[in-house]
């Protein structure tokens, strides 16, 4: 029999939250729940490209590239939104809280100018400006290779530090200065200025800038790639979050997309609060971070990642039967899609309290026919997702 949920709890994944929502229609309960609670938030909002952009599923002949969001809204009232979520951000951020907000040369002018009006120019730190090299080769122009990373602080009591994203300097010999051994037998370099001698050792940190072009952009091959469009590195991140919060603190991102945010965040001992409006980040985050995560079941701590969405009332097929195999009772799926067909994405098996489902087992990449244990389930669920993220729930008769 089919029923609904609105809620999923794995064991793991987290420790995080995602809410499949617009941004706008997300903070109207966030705010109420969250705010002054969030620590740093990064926002990779739409840039005002005018385009659409797709999800890769599956891959070689069967590769699917479905659209997964447009971004083709007017100015004025992209603006207008924006003005909405930063208005929103500032809200949920506590007194020692930082928000970045990722961004191009289309708006980041305007975006600035909002910023400083929401925030206070004097809450401005920094416009960090993102170097890569990937992309095109424009003949008109120069290339455009960049990105801006607008930071802005909540208050004077901003938490901020360097020294958690400082790299050691290592033997490389730079501006001119003199290579030595001191008397304890350590590498070390100095330099004279103004009369004053500078000296500095192999493990000295050193500082990143307001220029990053450190941190690659994704190639094509890269093994972090989980097919979302505009996907970002998780060095991009981890730079964030270590500068501007600390373990157990809670981040958070209004655009989740592929998921990166709450990727750096649960591995870096931080808390996850997260929202987008496509199903496809909503499956994109859950199979990566079952798939990152689910060595933590062995762990101390809270691990639990909670999803939350409307219920699906989009026609479904399901067949399924309970079956021994090797001892084990075991759900075999024969049949599960929706129309028109689409291929799964994702399957799973456990138990339902009120509208909230909770997965004993789960397949992230489901071949039908399928088959799930349900030892110790008195009265188990399936769980079924499509890849236009259509989901629906099946109670299984004994």
């Amino acid at each position: 029999m089919r029923i609904y949920c609105t809620s999923e709890r794995h064991a793991n994944g987290g420790p995080g939250e995602f809410i499949l929502a617009r941004t706008e229609d997300a903070l109207s309960s966030l705010t109420t729940a969250y705010r002054g609670r969030v620590q740093v938030i990064y926002l990779d909002p739409p840039f005002g490209t005018g385009d659409t952009f797709h999800i890769k599923i599956g891959s070689g002949k069967k590769q699917l590239r479905l659209p997964a969001y447009a971004d083709d809204m007017e100015e004025g009232a992209y603006l207008t939104w924006m003005r909405g979520v930063l208005s929103g951000a500032r809200d949920l951020l506590c007194e020692s809280g930082s928000l970045y907000l990722h961004i191009d040369y289309r708006m980041s002018a305007k975006l600035r100018l909002l910023l400083d009006e929401l925030f206070g120019p004097e809450n401005f730190m920094n416009e960090i400006v993102w170097c890569y090299k990937s992309g095109g080769r424009s003949t008109r122009y120069y290339p455009r290779k960049h990105d801006t990373i607008l930071f802005y602080r909540k208050s004077a009591r901003v938490f901020f530090d360097i020294y958690a994203v400082g790299r050691p300097r290592g033997p490389e010999k730079r501006n001119h200065m003199k290579r030595y051994i001191d008397e304890e037998g350590r590498v070390c370099f100095s330099i004279r200025s103004a009369g004053k001698l500078y000296t500095y050792y192999e493990d000295t940190p050193v500082f990143p800038s307001d220029v990053w072009d450190d941190i690659e952009h994704l190639q094509q091959k890269d093994n972090e790639r989980v097919g979302y469009a505009t996907q970002k590195p998780e060095a991009l991140l981890n730079r964030v979050i270590l500068a501007s919060s600390r373990p157990g603190d809670l981040v958070c991102d209004l655009f989740s997309g592929s998921g990166t945010t709450a990727a750096a965040a649960s591995k870096l001992g931080r808390r996850f609060l997260v929202a987008d409006a496509s199903p496809f980040s909503l499956y994109t985050l859950r199979a990566r971070q079952l798939k990152a995560m689910s060595a933590h079941s062995f762990l101390e701590g809270d691990h639990e990642l909670v999803l939350r969405y409307p219920a699906d009332e989009t026609p479904a097929a399901f067949s399924a039967k309970q079956v021994t195999a090797r001892g084990k009772r075991m759900l075999s799926i024969e049949e599960a899609g929706f129309t028109p067909a689409y291929p799964l994405v994702y399957a799973a098996v456990g138990t339902v309290s009120g509208e909230q489902f909770s997965p004993s087992a789960v397949d992230c990449r489901p071949k039908l026919p399928l088959q799930l244990p349900v030892d110790g389930l008195d009265r188990p669920v399936a769980q079924i997702v499509d890849a236009m993220g259509r989901t629906a729930f099946f109670t299984i008769d004994g």
